[in-house]
């Protein structure tokens, strides 16, 4: 459940800043149909590695969910999507890299449809999630999760 009061911006606080990952790792898909399973997996795997699998069912549904729109509306024909996992002192982000236009929003989905429910599940999910713009072009989504401090050896 997220940890964020209604009307909290979306954004982690400066002293959540993300800067010095602990792990991090990437990996490049292809934009293709199997692309957000290949990225959900890929995570998960990452994940498991680390040791860090609290909220794994929360991680791999939101991994899906940016995925599969980076799939549908971001990367063009023939691009490609770049993953990354970085893992931080108490905080663990997902990237979702393409190269399309456009900003993603939240949307209230009509009842009539089967789709546009994406970000609506990421919001509610994540702790924190947003878009930022990438150098070149296309841009980021992410989403942010709070977690245990990392054991230090």
């Amino acid at each position: 459940m997220p940890s964020t009061l209604p009307g909290e911006p979306d954004t982690l606080a400066p002293e959540q800043a993300l800067d010095g990952a602990v792990e991090h790792a990437s990996m490049l898909f292809d934009r293709r149909r199997t692309t957000p399973g290949a990225a959900r997996s890929f995570v998960a795997e990452t994940l498991t590695q680390w040791g860090r699998t609290e909220r794994l069912d929360d991680i791999r549904l939101c991994t899906s969910e940016l995925a599969t729109n980076a799939v549908l509306h971001g990367a063009p024909a023939g691009g490609q999507v770049l993953v990354r996992v970085e893992l931080h002192a108490t905080v663990l982000r997902i990237e979702v890299h393409d190269s399309g236009n456009g900003t993603p929003t939240k949307q209230e989905p009509r009842s009539t449809t089967d789709d546009g429910r994406g970000l609506l599940l990421v919001s509610t999910v994540a702790d924190h999630w947003g878009v930022e713009k990438r150098q070149g072009p296309g841009k980021c989504v992410w989403a942010a999760f709070h977690h245990g401090a990392v054991p230090t050896c």
